[in-house]
């Protein structure tokens, strides 16, 4: 099972908080919720899983955030 996500954890696109993880075959990469809307076309061709806490945002930050 995977971690959840903390604020620790920064998107490898922008450094802002990060809430979606994409497990590849030779790694994995974090995003924040508006880069892994970006980029979900071609990461879900090549994860293995994806951990997705962007739900988390509404609750965290109101429902205007994602």
């Amino acid at each position: 099972m995977t971690e959840p996500l903390t604020v620790a954890d920064r998107c490898d696109r922008c450094g802002a908080q990060a809430y979606v993880r994409v497990v590849l075959p030779s790694g994995e990469l974090l995003f924040c919720a508006h880069h892994a809307r970006e980029h979900a076309p071609k990461f879900a061709e090549l994860a293995t899983h994806v951990q997705d806490e962007t739900d988390r945002l509404a609750a965290e930050h109101g429902a205007g955030s994602n």
